[in-house]
């Protein structure tokens, strides 16, 4: 698959629009910080890691504008910390938006402080976001290799919303375990579920795994549970989009009823994510932010509604799943198993910069 996040030798940022997909594969170029962080907003580009690069290279284009324009030390530092805000307010819960937000802005106080221009900084924000996102496919290929050891040989996974190629640098997390079994030879097949209301397993993972010519079957979101109890279910597999401390985890809304029928028809529950989804600063999922969308999206669907005018809707994009119910959280460095406390804040005190 042709990769969706390009930066170009022009030194803009080019999206694959995936709100149009599967019908029409569109790429835009931005030139700006408060565009890409639009961009975001409006899902243009979503998943966590993915947003993170995203937010990576806006940056850049930050510094060079603020470059280009000779802005002086603090006026340059301004248009940054400005953007910076503005790109980690485009969405709250995916922790990996601020994370390499405030990576990049750490640099760039640094530079700044040791007396480095701004002409300076830019390029070394470009070379910082261009090895996050490097860095990206790799904690992805990691997290597939070690996740496949859950799969077994003719499996049948089921996933929710989507955690693949398109939802990273490349690759993918959810869908990296389910590339990395297919590569392995084991055979296995996908349950897609639709992901209401923004039909991101129907429009995205469907799609991908077409491309990769896994075998994919979508389901409506309500069916998993009557799937799971006729034995049609070997193994849940999904991302994350915030990973607290103590290992509770936010993802897409749906995710955490897929994890209770998963517990009570004794089907494991894998979540795949890299270290820059774990939130040390988040004790527990209750303190994980949640973001609440427009209501049109369960109102309608596309430009059409299907609702009674007047009616109201309520659409958080997450929920929180409880670490008692995850088997296995897999990292770049391998699984935590069982998934506390405990084995989380081992984990954070190995990958502490």
């Amino acid at each position: 698959m042709k990769a969706h996040i390009l930066w170009t030798d022009r030194r803009t940022l080019s999206l694959l629009d995936q709100r149009l997909l599967p019908g029409d594969v569109v790429y835009r170029e931005y030139v700006r910080a408060a565009d890409i962080a639009d961009a975001i907003g409006n899902m243009e580009v979503r998943g966590a890691p993915a947003i993170g690069i995203t937010a990576a290279y806006a940056m850049a284009i930050s510094a060079w504008a603020g470059a280009e324009k000779e802005c002086n030390t603090r006026e340059f530092k301004r248009l940054l910390n400005s953007d910076a805000d503005l790109l980690k307010g485009a969405r709250p819960t995916a922790v990996n938006l601020a994370w390499a937000v405030d990576r990049l802005t750490c640099l760039a106080k640094d530079l700044i402080k040791n007396g480095a221009e701004p002409e300076d900084v830019a390029f070394a924000l470009e070379e910082e976001a261009i090895q996050i996102h490097n860095d990206d496919i790799a904690m992805c290929k990691a997290i597939g290799k070690h996740g496949q050891q859950f799969v077994a040989k003719g499996s049948t996974i089921l996933t929710h919303c989507n955690a693949g190629a398109l939802a990273t640098g490349g690759y993918g997390t959810a869908l990296g375990v389910v590339r990395a079994a297919q590569e392995a030879g084991k055979s296995i097949s996908v349950f897609a579920d639709e992901t209401r209301p923004f039909l991101q397993g129907t429009r995205l993972t469907a799609w991908e795994l077409q491309q990769d010519g896994i075998p994919v079957t979508l389901l409506c979101d309500n069916m998993a549970g009557s799937l799971m109890a006729r034995g049609q279910v070997d193994l849940v597999v999904v991302g994350a989009d915030r990973i607290a401390a103590n290992g509770d985890t936010a993802n897409k809304i749906g995710t955490y009823p897929l994890a209770v029928l998963a517990a009570r028809h004794g089907v494991p529950f894998i979540v795949a994510a890299p270290s820059s989804t774990f939130d040390p600063e988040t004790a527990t999922g209750e303190g994980i932010p949640i973001e609440y969308r427009p209501e049109e999206e369960v109102l309608s669907i596309g430009h059409e509604r299907l609702a009674p005018e007047g009616v109201p809707a309520i659409n958080p994009a997450f929920d929180v799943t409880p670490h008692a119910l995850i088997k296995a959280i897999v990292t770049e460095d391998g699984p935590i198993a069982p998934v506390d406390e405990e084995t989380v804040g081992y984990f954070l005190a190995q990958n502490r910069p």
